[in-house]
């Protein structure tokens, strides 16, 4: 049970990075660690922080 847990939250976090945008154009190293940010601190993503690196 306690090794699904981090696959739950990184699941949860790609979910949430999707419907916020993070994944529409991964062009660049930039947007590649914006959408891994979110992944990882998609709770910040809830209260209203942006990620993206520019």
């Amino acid at each position: 049970m306690r090794a699904i847990l981090p696959l739950i939250y990184v699941i949860i976090g790609a979910v949430i990075a999707q419907q916020h945008h993070y994944f529409a154009h991964v062009n660049s190293i930039a947007q590649v660690a914006s959408a891994a940010l979110a992944i990882v601190l998609w709770p910040l993503i809830l209260f209203q922080v942006n990620l993206h690196i520019k």
